[in-house]
């Protein structure tokens, strides 16, 4: 693993990101695990009360997913960087700063830059923050609903899971803490902190792993076809 003090967004944290498979789409990745009737018993793989098949097809965002990530890897270059925007996105820009001040204030600590890091392996991912030498944070500005269903759980966002995951595997850090903060929730209750920790999610890790050796076969195959043409 290999870490750049690069900031996020700018062209140098773009060129480093091409060609690798980031927390932000992991989890198109790790999609339509869930074993069938056809799924070969030795490739189901139980953690907790849950079962994945990771040899199931892939869907179509991962499809789609390989077709850009074979195209970066052959031209070296990404059009992540241009001028695609949302409100979504840039609500997120704009509050994260405010989130991560309210939690350096509550968890008496300082948040340094996330960076790139790249884990050599295909796979790089840009935390929002690293905490102390051993931690990190990964930081959403969320809707007042979104966050309600968030404390309501008192979990993180499922549709984040991969990309804690992934984050943690790829940069060997002992845990994350999973930020999400809302504007319109009250004063005092606006940020909501759910810690994840890497020792309990070894299984998690090989199932990363596993999945992502069926998926780097689609991906070979994906640039084949694109450098015959």
């Amino acid at each position: 693993m290999i870490f750049h003090d690069v900031i996020q967004n700018t062209d140098e944290w773009f060129a480093l990101r091409a060609g690798n498979v980031g927390g932000s789409s992991i989890g198109k990745i790790m999609a339509n695990m869930k074993p069938i009737a056809k799924s070969v018993p030795s490739c189901i793989i139980h953690i907790g009360k849950d079962q994945y098949d990771y040899t199931r097809p892939f869907g179509d965002p991962a499809k789609q997913l390989a077709v850009k990530l074979a195209i970066e890897q052959i031209t070296g270059k990404t059009k992540e960087g241009e001028s695609f925007s949302n409100s979504h996105m840039e609500r997120g820009h704009e509050q994260e700063p405010i989130a991560r001040a309210m939690y350096e204030r509550e968890y008496f600590c300082t948040v340094t830059n996330g960076g790139f890091f790249d884990g050599e392996d295909g796979c790089g991912v840009s935390p929002d923050g690293m905490v102390s030498d051993n931690g990190m944070v990964e930081i959403k500005s969320v809707i007042d609903h979104v966050q309600y269903s968030t404390v309501k759980r008192d979990s993180y966002d499922p549709k984040y899971k991969w990309q804690l995951v992934l984050n943690m595997k790829v940069t060997g850090r002992e845990w994350i803490d999973y930020v999400s903060f809302s504007a319109e929730f009250p004063e005092g209750k606006r940020l909501y902190v759910k810690r994840i920790w890497a020792k309990d999610c070894k299984d998690l890790f090989l199932l990363v792993d596993l999945r992502l050796n069926e998926y780097w076969k689609l991906l070979a195959e994906t640039k084949k076809i694109i450098e015959a043409v």
